[in-house]
């Protein structure tokens, strides 16, 4: 069993893998396709991997939901999964939201006529 000490530990190395995959994941696809493709599945990978959950009533200690809901589900059945992919969708939707707010802001593609003006604008300077 773990104690205090040990269960904390584990937390933070999990978290820190954790985002280290997330952060690596989103470089790549970067990298190889577009930033909104890149937020949006890094985002969701995100959500998946650091949304976290009880693994059954009266455990007051967290682990990662993905992990709670796959043993739940094959060891007691899809009813028993319900308490952890309840926080999981409710992420796994955040997560596309915030995507797609991005995608529409901060990663929009400009039209040719407004890059052909800021690049006219940018050669005046």
């Amino acid at each position: 069993m773990l104690d205090e000490t040990s269960y904390h530990t584990m937390l933070y190395v999990y978290l820190g893998s954790a985002a280290l995959a997330v952060l690596l994941l989103a470089w790549w696809i970067g990298r190889r396709g577009s930033r909104a493709w890149a937020a949006l599945v890094s985002l969701l990978a995100a959500a998946l991997l650091l949304t976290p959950a009880y693994p059954r009533e009266g455990v007051d200690t967290l682990a990662p939901a993905l992990i709670v809901a796959g043993f739940q589900y094959f060891t007691a059945g899809m009813g028993a999964a319900v308490h952890a992919l309840r926080p999981l969708g409710t992420m796994c939707a955040l997560a596309v939201t915030l995507a797609l707010l991005l995608r529409f802001t901060l990663f929009r593609q400009r039209s040719s006529s407004a890059a052909g003006t800021a690049d006219a604008v940018d050669r005046e300077s």
